[in-house]
Order: structure tokens, then C-alpha cells, then sequence
């Protein structure tokens, strides 16, 4: 599990006077214990414990000072129980109740995690992903300077990481079926709306191999003469450069293990200028 930054110090405090496995009814205790009790369970690792803790002294002292941040603990033991839904039911409720709370940034960053710890693996729908990526995104667009913010545009990235690989699985597959119209879209998804991913130069080396494949030369001249300029030492490039010298549509020199390079930077390439960044 993937951790949320560090708990405003806020929510901690306290040591708890009942250490038993039956613990007594939540009306006899008193409020400041009973939120002891909570943090000292989340200290402890005892989720289940804790969420029940605090949802008890919401219950019972549903006017106290404490409850506002008993609500936010509630979803933070959610979440490290990994009760994801839970969590974000929780914390849009805390979100809702409390916009102006000193801890909202730390909320709205939490319930992102949520969405992002969902993440399904690739083999499997991604709007999840996609959902990840909108809630990250509201803790960059509303609370910039923060530190949750940093860490959420890194996991932005990381999920775009992640859409572009669903794209290139499924254009992989395609390709494989010889289904080259459904393929040349999917990779030209990824070097449309994935440019600062890893896995556009593949995407244009397939693109590059379907044109190919399909006699239009033209375009698969094009599409490597992009790869080349952006990506020159890429093993991607050089695996192009070579389909295109087997296809006869460039001459390599012998024994020269610099062609690629050299192509794009005076040779058939040249001409195209070649930019979609």
C-alpha cells in the first residue's frame, strides 16, 4: 500500500487508559479519552478498532470539538485498512460538511489516494485510473503550494504512466489480429495525448511498422523521421531505421553502427522536419 503523507500533527495526541479487548461502552468514557483511544489504535495498527472508535464518539458526542476531526480520522483508518470506498464516503462527507477545515488540503489529498491505491492492473478497465487522475488533479488545482500537491502530481504522472500502457496493450493486440486501422489508433492515442510518457517511442516504431506493413511508405518515413528526432538513441529508432533500410527505403552504409543517428541529422530524415512536441 502506497502511504498518504504524513497526519497533521492536529489529529494526534493523547494516551489511551483502556488497553482490553472489550472495550466499555463509549457513552461512559470521556470525549478527549475516547479520541485518545482512536489515535493510540491507529498507532497500534488496530484499523478496525480505531474506525469503530471514532464513529462511536461522533455517535455519542455528536456536539463535541473533537467530532470534526474524528470525522477525518475516520476515513484516514478507512483508508489504511484499505476499505477504499468506505474511505472516500467518509471523507466526501468530512469534504462536504467542513470546506473551510485547517486540514481540508489533507482530505481532499486523502480521498485522491483512495481512488489511486485502486488503480486496477493493466489487464483490466481503467476508468479507475482515469477517476484517480481527476481526483489528484483538484488537490493540485486547488491547493498548489502544498506538499500534497507535489506528491499528487507525481502520481499523475504515474497514472498517465499507466492509461498510456493500457493503450499500447490493446494496440499490441490489434496489430497481432491484423486489425492495422484499430492499431494505428490506439498508438496514435498515446502520441497524441501520452507525450510525456515512456511508451511513445514504441508507439511510434509500431506506427512506423504498420505503414509500412500497409505500402504507405510516405507515412512510415514520416512517423520515424519524429521518432528520430525526439528519441535519436532509442532502441525503438534503431529498430525502425532498420525496417525501413529491409523495406529499401534507405540506404545504410555497411558496418555503420551510427546510421540511425547520422540519418536523421543529415540524411533521409532531414528534409522532414520531424516535431509533435
Amino acid at each position: 500500500m502506497i502511504s498518504a503523507l504524513s497526519l497533521p500533527l492536529g489529529l494526534l495526541g493523547g494516551c489511551s487508559l483502556f488497553q482490553t479487548d472489550t472495550p466499555p461502552d463509549p457513552a461512559t468514557i470521556p470525549v478527549d479519552q475516547l479520541y485518545s483511544d482512536g489515535v493510540d489504535q491507529i498507532n497500534g495498527n488496530q484499523f478496525d478498532k480505531a474506525v469503530k472508535t471514532f464513529s462511536s464518539l461522533e455517535q455519542t458526542y455528536p456536539y463535541s470539538g473533537y467530532v470534526v476531526n474524528a470525522q477525518l480520522m475516520q476515513g484516514y483508518g478507512e483508508y489504511l485498512r484499505q476499505h477504499y470506498s468506505d474511505a472516500i464516503i467518509v471523507l466526501d462527507r468530512f469534504i462536504q460538511l467542513h470546506p473551510a477545515n485547517r486540514d481540508i488540503a489533507y482530505a481532499y489529498y486523502l480521498r485522491a489516494l483512495c481512488y489511486y491505491e485502486q488503480i486496477a492492473d493493466i489487464q483490466r478497465d481503467q476508468k479507475g485510473t482515469a477517476d484517480a487522475m481527476t481526483a489528484l488533479q483538484e488537490v493540485v488545482s486547488r491547493f498548489p503550494d502544498s506538499p500534497y500537491a507535489r506528491d499528487a502530481r507525481l502520481k499523475i504522472d504515474l497514472a498517465r504512466d499507466h492509461l498510456a500502457g493500457k493503450e499500447m496493450e490493446i494496440g499490441r493486440y490489434y496489430e497481432s489480429q491484423r486489425l492495422y486501422t484499430a492499431a494505428i489508433g490506439r498508438f496514435q492515442r498515446v502520441v497524441d495525448q501520452y507525450q510525456t510518457t515512456n511508451h511513445v517511442p514504441e508507439a511510434l516504431a509500431r506506427l512506423t511498422e504498420i505503414y509500412l506493413l500497409l505500402g504507405l511508405t510516405d507515412e512510415a518515413r514520416r512517423t520515424a523521421a519524429v521518432l528520430g528526432h525526439n528519441y535519436p538513441g532509442n532502441e525503438w529508432y534503431a529498430d525502425s531505421y532498420k525496417q525501413l533500410v529491409d523495406a529499401g527505403q534507405v540506404t545504410a552504409a555497411a558496418g555503420d553502427a551510427q546510421a540511425p543517428a547520422k540519418a536523421d541529422q543529415g540524411g533521409f530524415f532531414s528534409h522532414l522536419v520531424p516535431s509533435i512536441f
